[in-house]
């Protein structure tokens, strides 16, 4: 056993402890390394032996002996605790290793593979493995052996030359992305350099197993394994996630029917109707591989704490609450070394730094802003500043949740509420970013929905939740590539196939006629396909015998195989693949005149209707319709309806919207029980200052106060409150149902499909995390109450496919998923079409493929929309408790909007600063509430300042 005091005894490092006698709890681990790596490792992480408990960091310590052993894990640990390393070490120890010991050195071959979702991720980790590779060559070159293991990095933006030089000299570790390592495996030259992949590190695998570019790495890493001469041991890392055991079957995806390539010559549907005896589709059965999952998710200490500028977030000026923030977040900069600052939308971020300028003094030199909409140059530029700590704040939006180390970043502000506890924790996780030092974030509130979520959040984290990641299944825009892929390197058994695509975590449960739903679709086994320019993928057929036609000599007789079909095979695939969809700008015009008056987001128009209000330019316009890539409106004197930043903001997630339900049912009940000081006492347990305690405690105060004790939504209550809007002639329903926008925007749109059927007029919606809002004329009375109390659960998706029909937002993703399953290519003989020119061909093709049965493109639209993007497992939940009794729904009928509904009335919330049309909305609002309950706001002030003992 090495001595691993020894070994720090002999480094030159002048340690502030006593190497002789400091406890080491992992030399076993350090063991398994070899001199030249021990020897490196020492001399770089020695003086944090005491720190560690040893030499390693926990998830190290767990996961180096496991990967040295070629097992798959998942490594689920904060930001700055090593996670890279813990990935890495065994690996370079083992090629270091191969090259010593070998008499030719490594092949010119991949050895790792290490995959990450963003370019930037990749290349800093090029820099980072850098150092490790050199310093432990150098020590083997002080030993004599010459060494060399190379790295390099590929993707999108890598020159032709670099790409053809690694033939010649292929990297042993190759860093690249989901969508490179596709193409890569249907490159007939460098395929061939991937077969002696022995690793695959999956970095920030969180963020891409709850969307398709996670889906599509998930089916190209079956490829690879059947590509490879022995399994490749599968590695992920995660800084926050839930559930692990989900995530470890995604990482390492399982075998289907029992066996490896699954029922070998037999065809997959035997008699083509892909159902078995009781009528029910069939699927395969699948086994999971082995994967440990090393879990150090809570290994570093958290320093949080929810801040609000005032106790009055309605009756305080907007200017003071702008000034308070601005003074606070000044000092909190001015108190660290370097700040990285969050808000929720991109216009935020440039918003704070602007006002912190203006305000105090920074500049280009020592201040910042990071998003996406960014050029490369000035977000690399913001990075290397971080990196080197010559800044003192950068304000940011989500850009740098993930990627690149910022060592010297000592604080993280989070203004406004980040949605989940998972991005609360990626985002604060970025400060101390070493292992020891604590991890202070300070989340600020300035909307009063929002500063319930965020008091929520912090609680949760504190007790170690994790929002769960939902994992998209059996996509068939996904699919559809790979089999066109695996068919290009054909022909194929079509059943090796189809168990390729079921050994991924997402296909597991892929049917027999979901399969035959696609097949259809690649075949173009549909009339009228070829008119509109839709032609076959592949071929589906039996192997001919000897003396046929189609005969091929390494398949039995009579067995099924699929091949490609076409020339251009090859280049349409390379050239088209991927599952981040193209979007573009809209422009609108006033109907009538066709005067222009703007440009919209496309994502921001899936959230308009026909009828909604929305602001452009200053002015505000009611939406009339979409006609390809123009907008027709109406100039309207109304308020918005849709808030111009809904299509940027994350939305609340699912999980922490049922754990803001549990919160308010235990601010109601110490109200109930003893008044204010009861609630407050209770809330400063909690990591919040104290005009967060009072502002939530005056909010629920005088909602149970104005509803009475049945007036907030808990996790057995959901409350609905009907308001007459005489002046606008409208009869509205605030439904309290806080769920998270996902979930609300496919209930608001089941509840006022069934409105509308009932009433026979126009229903129109409203959307936030914390509610919707169904309004209708006022001599139209149907009680949305009684409508969602009538739901049944197994009538959700069929109902939800009925509202969706004919809609933008069914078109726009259409267009996205014919794009996806290479039904319209963007790229072809040369020419791209434009995002807004594939809207035109979605649009020309979408009603032939509503009029086919069963069309893979159509079923995975309405899939995706419901399942996906609507959270039809939510709206299923909650409406079975419904049904159960579990929760009750509770009409309330009143005069003017309750203080919890006072966000869904005005449907509008702050971003850093509340408008001063949304300020006196609100004061109004609270008003009438305050008379009602015979209060007013300086007497409500007063009576919150007693004392609680």
């Amino acid at each position: 056993m090495t001595d691993g005091r020894a070994l720090l005894a002999a480094t030159d490092a002048d340690y502030d402890f006593d190497p002789g006698t400091v406890a080491i709890e992992d030399a076993d681990v350090l063991d398994r390394l070899e001199p030249a790596v021990r020897e490196w490792w020492v001399e770089q992480f020695g003086a944090y032996v005491p720190g560690n408990g040893g030499f390693f960091t926990p998830p190290q310590r767990e996961a180096i002996p496991l990967i040295d052993e070629g097992e798959n894990c998942l490594v689920a640990s904060p930001t700055g605790s090593g996670k890279t390393l813990s990935a890495f070490t065994a690996i370079l120890n083992d090629l270091f290793r191969r090259e010593r010991e070998e008499p030719d050195g490594l092949d010119n071959a991949v050895y790792c593979l290490y995959v990450s979702p963003l370019k930037s991720l990749a290349n800093d980790i090029t820099r980072n493995l850098a150092e490790p590779i050199d310093g432990i060559a150098e020590r083997l070159a002080e030993r004599g052996h010459e060494t060399e293991v190379r790295q390099a990095i590929r993707h999108g933006d890598t020159p032709d030359s670099e790409r053809r030089r690694m033939l010649d000299e292929t990297p042993h570790v190759l860093n690249t992305t989901p969508e490179t390592l596709a193409i890569l495996l249907n490159s007939p030259k460098f395929r061939e350099k991937l077969r002696g992949v022995e690793y695959v590190v999956v970095d920030e695998i969180h963020s891409l197993a709850g969307n398709k570019r996670g889906t599509h790495l998930s089916v190209s890493l079956e490829r690879l394994e059947r590509l490879c001469e022995s399994s490749p041991t599968r590695i992920g890392c995660s800084a926050t996630v839930e559930p692990l055991t989900t995530m470890a079957e995604f990482l390492a995806g399982g075998e289907p029917r029992g066996g490896a390539n699954g029922s070998s010559g037999e065809s997959p549907v035997e008699d083509g109707s892909g159902d078995d005896e009781s009528g029910e589709s069939t699927a395969a059965e699948w086994t999971p591989r082995d994967c440990r999952i090393v879990d150090t998710r809570f290994v570093r200490e958290f320093d949080l704490r929810l801040e609000c500028p005032t106790d009055d977030l309605i009756d305080t000026p907007g200017e003071v609450v702008n000034e308070r923030f601005y003074d606070r977040l000044h000092e909190l900069i001015d108190g660290h070394e370097n700040t990285l600052v969050f808000t929720n939308t991109r216009s935020g971020a440039e918003r704070v730094l602007t006002n912190l300028r203006e305000r105090y003094g920074y500049d280009d030199a020592n201040s910042g802003c990071h998003h996406g909409s960014m050029s490369k140059e000035h977000r690399e530029s913001v990075e290397e500043a971080l990196k080197s700590g010559d800044v003192d704040v950068v304000t940011t939006s989500t850009s740098l949740e993930l990627g690149i180390d910022m060592p010297h970043i000592d604080l993280v502000v989070q203004v406004g509420s980040p949605k989940s506890v998972a991005s609360l924790l990626q985002r604060v996780g970025r400060a101390g970013h070493r292992l020891g030092q604590t991890v202070e974030g300070r989340v600020i509130a300035l909307d009063r929905d929002e500063l319930v979520e965020c008091a929520t959040m912090l609680r949760k984290a504190e007790e170690g939740f994790v929002d769960r990641v939902f994992v998209p299944e059996n996509a068939q825009d996904v699919a559809a590539q790979h089999v066109y892929g695996m068919a290009i390197e054909g022909p194929r058994r079509e059943a090796e196939v189809l168990d390729t695509l079921r050994s991924a975590y997402p296909y597991r449960a892929y049917s027999d006629a979901e399969w035959e739903q696609l097949m259809r679709y690649l075949t173009a086994d549909y009339p009228g396909m070829e008119e509109k320019n839709v032609y076959a993928k592949v071929w589906r057929d039996t192997n001919d015998a000897p003396d046929g036609e189609h005969h091929y000599g390494d398949f039995d007789v009579g067995e099924p195989l699929i091949g490609k079909r076409g020339r251009m095979a090859r280049v349409i695939y390379m050239t088209n693949l991927g599952t981040i969809p193209d979007s573009f700008t809209i422009d609108v015009f006033v109907r009538g005149s066709d005067e222009w008056v703007g440009q919209l987001d496309e994502e921001y128009l899936d959230t308009l209707e026909p009828g909604d209000v929305f602001q452009l330019g200053g002015s505000t316009y009611r939406f009339s319709y979409r006609r390809g890539s123009k907008v027709y409106v109406d100039p309207s004197g109304q308020r918005p309806t849709v808030p111009s930043w809904f299509s940027e903001r994350l939305p609340l997630s699912y999980d922490l919207g049922r754990e803001i339900l549990t919160f308010q049912g235990e601010v109601t009940e110490r109200l109930s029980e003893g008044g204010r000081p009861a609630a407050r006492r209770w809330l400063r347990r909690l990591p919040l200052d104290e005009n967060a305690v009072r502002a939530i405690t005056r909010m629920f105060d005088e909602q149970r106060r104005y509803l009475g004790p049945e007036g907030v939504s808990t996790t057995d209550r959901l409350v609905v409150e009907q308001v007459l809007d005489r002046a606008e002639y409208r009869r509205r329903y605030h439904v309290h149902s806080v769920y998270g926008r996902e979930f609300n925007d496919g209930l608001s749109r089941l509840a006022a499909y069934r409105c509308a059927r009932r009433a026979n007029t126009n229903v129109q919606v409203a959307v936030a995390d914390n509610g919707f809002t169904v309004s209708m004329p006022l001599n139209r009375k149907v009680d949305v109450a009684d409508v969602l109390a009538s739901i049944d659960p197994e009538e959700v998706y069929p109902d939800l496919r009925a509202a969706l029909s004919d809609t933008d937002l069914l078109k726009r993703y259409f267009r996205i998923n014919a794009t996806r399953s290479l039904m319209i290519l963007k790229r072809y003989k040369g020419y791209e079409k434009s995002a807004a020119q594939q809207q035109v061909s979605a649009e020309m093709l979408v009603s032939f493929a509503e009029n086919l049965d069963s069309f893979a493109v159509m079923e995975e639209t309405y899939r995706e929309i419901i399942e996906d993007k609507l959270n039809l497992d939510g709206i299923r939940e909650v409406l079975a408790d419904v049904q159960s009794g579990d929760v009750e729904v509770v009409r309330h009928d009143v005069e003017t909007p309750s203080p919890r509904a006072f966000g869904l009335a005005t449907l509008s919330a702050s971003d850093v600063v509340l408008a001063e049309d949304e300020d006196a909305v609100l004061a109004e609002f609270h008003a009438r509430v305050l008379e009602e309950l015979g209060d007013d706001a300086s007497e409500g002030v007063l009576a919150d300042a007693g004392t609680d003992d």
